[in-house]
């Protein structure tokens, strides 16, 4: 197993860097370990010495240039209220992200990684580990929202993961495609249609009368 890598390895953290470049612009089958060693001006002995090959260099790639936006909306102190908001708030901050960093190289970084995940099923692995941490991240916040009453209780905890998961990732294929995204306002006002559509109802239940 690769150790964690470390914030004083400034080789790894080269290594790491020219890894995300040489990945998003060729595709993890033709990024070749010497590009990315002559882009980090080293040997490949310095990627073999701390590397087992290209799946470990992609997985430390994404974790170091993608950014989750739980914790980047978490860090702006952007949610007040209930917990639903950060669905809401989440939700919304898709179009902006997408809009501002639709050249941000993890986009690109994270597609060549799904595309190589359907051959090569190390690299398979690494992706799923990381969609399967954030899906538990959000997997929290809505059974905290459950618990707040801000979600019914009845909705399925993993079917609402995968429901946002499943926009985030339309998102990237949007960002790839350079398609039209939607306006921020109409958009903001669906998600907040969603959310309530989620929550609790309180009215009572007249069906036994």
């Amino acid at each position: 197993m690769m150790a964690p890598m470390s914030e004083g390895d400034a080789t790894r953290q080269r290594l790491v860097a020219a890894a995300a470049e040489v990945f998003a612009e060729r595709g993890y089958d033709g990024a070749g370990v010497q590009e990315i060693a002559r882009r980090a001006g080293l040997t490949t002995g310095a990627i073999y010495s701390r590397y087992t090959g290209k799946a470990e260099l992609l997985r430390d790639a994404i974790a170091a240039h993608s950014t989750d936006e739980l914790d980047e909306l978490f860090n702006q102190h952007r949610f007040e209220g209930h917990v639903s908001d950060v669905i809401r708030v989440a939700g919304s901050h898709l179009v902006e992200r997408t809009a501002q960093h639709a050249a941000d190289p993890a986009a690109a970084l994270l597609l060549e990684a799904f595309v190589a995940a359907r051959r090569d099923p190390e690299i398979r692995t690494v992706v799923k580990g990381v969609l399967e941490e954030r899906a538990g991240r959000l997997a929290e916040i809505i059974e905290a929202a459950k618990a707040d009453g801000s979600v019914d209780p009845a909705v399925d905890t993993d079917a609402a993961v995968r429901f946002c998961h499943a926009v985030g990732l339309g998102f990237l294929i949007y960002e790839a495609l350079e398609l039209d995204l939607p306006l921020a306002e109409p958009w903001e006002a669906l998600i907040t249609r969603l959310v309530v559509a989620l929550a609790a109802t309180t009215e009572p239940d007249t069906k036994g009368e």
